[in-house]
């Protein structure tokens, strides 16, 4: 199946099971903004616990912080949000569709990768053991022709992106003859730039308002709150300020489901550090971080760094950590050397001083800072797109069916067991309401008791349930229930008094935290 086929059928499945509603249906709905349903809200708790506390729980020199969403407009004047929170926008005069150019070049990039990676598959598969993939790279002339021209369009474009030459980044699109997607034809406008802030106004009369901006990013908060959290928590460097929240950019050219939204929130942590220590601490947080992204068993393969060529304005070194979504590897998760340009920003601007005091040096200085950021939403749509399988079961009588499955790892899953009534009578519902209110102080539980129980169990593999519960006769003469595991089909007798120690054994995220 087509990936855009298998991206189609993840969006639908989104929708009917629960999981993520376009946000205003009723009323033809809202582009760019998407509403989480009961499924979906809670995947998308278990993953801010995940990440809240692999960051704040396991390690003693990190605190949270949770900061408004309207700030002092001055604060993104000083970030350089208000002069150069920009995308280069371009227009294909044919199709009338808008795009970002960067990402253009950036997908256009993409394929010519594409085109060497399969020339290196092909050629493991002549070579077998004896190939040696780094020779074959740097022999092979269609390879070498190829990262030629990679390495050729990302010098210019990391130029043109630092000069903000608008001219120069339609220039690469037009020489390397980059076509819109819609209509095939290179009819493009000039390029410009597009400020992403959401503006609006505070104030209670319209004479006296004054224009406040929606936060575009949560980081902000942590640099004008470094000085208040340090002193009150007599925090020592190296530390970190972790937070989760909402954030809101204008995104012209959103697209691909919850993968670019205009209202998404993110888990950032600014981790502080001095002066001259912090590329040793940016190679750290990569490791972390990407340790903390493959504990979920997705596969180390379907990650990758994606070092920047083209640096913001405030780093000395950025890295993207990519997971390989339906539409290809794309990022989740940005690990960044901001240096101390936010930190100084905000003291020239505010006139306050925004130093650490040195116990060990006896000096003042402004720290350095490593950002580790992952939005939420692009995680939520990385574990979807991961567990989300269409299994093709073949039945006694010869015949096939497909069996659609979320295989969610069991601590991120949103009901963690159903519990099911075999038939409706004898006892067997009172045995089964009883079992989940005893269990529902443990485990998200649903009570299941509507069709027959093969189409419950499918119901609940399409949900994610990883352990569904059956009551039946036999539980009446000895109080055992069989427990069925969603990714095996398998089958098992338990007691009912061994059920709370057994789930919790399977579904704890202490278990998970301990691989970090």
């Amino acid at each position: 199946m087509a990936l855009e086929d298998v991206f189609k059928k993840l969006v639908a499945h989104c929708k009917e099971y629960g999981y993520v509603f376009p946000s205003s249906e009723i009323y033809d709905g809202l582009s760019a903004v998407y509403d989480y349903g009961q499924y979906g809200v809670e995947l998308k708790n278990n993953i801010k616990k995940y990440w809240w506390d692999s960051m704040v729980l396991l390690n003693d020199n990190i605190v949270g912080l949770d900061s408004a969403i309207f700030m002092h407009p001055t604060i993104w004047k000083a970030s350089g949000h208000v002069d150069a929170f920009n995308d280069p926008l371009i227009d294909n005069k044919d199709s009338k569709k808008r795009y970002r150019a960067d990402v253009l070049i950036e997908e256009h990039i993409a394929k010519i990768e594409d085109k060497i990676n399969k020339e290196v598959e092909k050629a493991k598969g002549r070579f077998g053991e004896t190939f040696d993939e780094q020779k074959f790279r740097e022999t092979n002339p269609r390879v070498v022709a190829n990262q030629a021209k990679i390495d050729e369009i990302n010098t210019r474009f990391s130029v043109a992106m630092n000069d903000t030459n608008l001219a120069g980044i339609k220039q690469i699109i037009v020489d390397n003859e980059i076509v819109c997607p819609v209509s095939g034809t290179r009819n493009w406008t000039d390029v410009r730039q597009f400020n992403l802030m959401f503006a609006t106004e505070i104030g209670s009369t319209a004479e006296g308002a004054s224009k406040v901006y929606l936060r575009p990013e949560t980081a902000q908060g942590i640099f004008v709150n470094f000085l208040n959290v340090q002193k009150t928590g007599r925090m020592k460097l190296p530390f970190g300020i972790a937070q989760i929240g909402k954030a809101f950019r204008n995104e012209i050219v959103a697209r691909q489901f919850i993968f670019r939204m205009r209202e998404f929130e993110q888990m950032e942590m600014q981790f502080f550090v001095q002066p001259g220590t912090e590329l040793e601490w940016f190679k750290k947080w990569k490791e972390t971080r990407m340790n903390w992204h493959q504990a979920l068993g997705f596969g180390s393969e379907n990650y990758r760094f994606h070092d920047h060529v083209k640096l913001a304005h405030y780093a000395n070194a950025a890295t993207d950590i990519e997971f390989k979504f339906p539409f290809g590897f794309k990022e989740v998760e940005g690990i960044h050397s901001r240096t101390d340009y936010d930190l100084k920003q905000h003291q020239e601007y505010s006139g306050k001083k925004m130093q650490y005091f040195d116990p060990e040096k006896g000096e003042s200085y402004v720290p350095f800072v490593i950002e580790t950021s992952i939005g939420v939403d692009r995680m939520f749509l990385q574990v979807i797109s991961a567990a989300y399988d269409e299994e093709l079961l073949t039945k006694e009588d010869g015949s096939t069916d497909t069996r659609i499955v979320l295989r969610l790892p069991s601590f991120l899953a949103p009901v963690k067991l159903a519990v099911m009534p075999l038939v409706k009578k004898d006892g067997l519902p009172e045995i089964a309401e009883k079992i989940v209110h005893d269990l529902k102080f443990d485990f998200n539980c649903q009570y299941d008791d509507k069709d027959s129980i093969g189409r419950r169990y499918r119901r609940q593999d399409a949900i994610g349930t990883p352990y569904c519960i059956t009551i039946d006769h036999q539980t009446i003469e000895d109080n055992t229930v069989t427990i069925r595991y969603r990714d095996s089909m398998q089958q098992e007798r338990v007691r009912i008094d061994q059920l709370t120690v057994l789930i919790k054994e399977k579904v704890s995220l202490q278990s998970l935290l301990k691989k970090l």
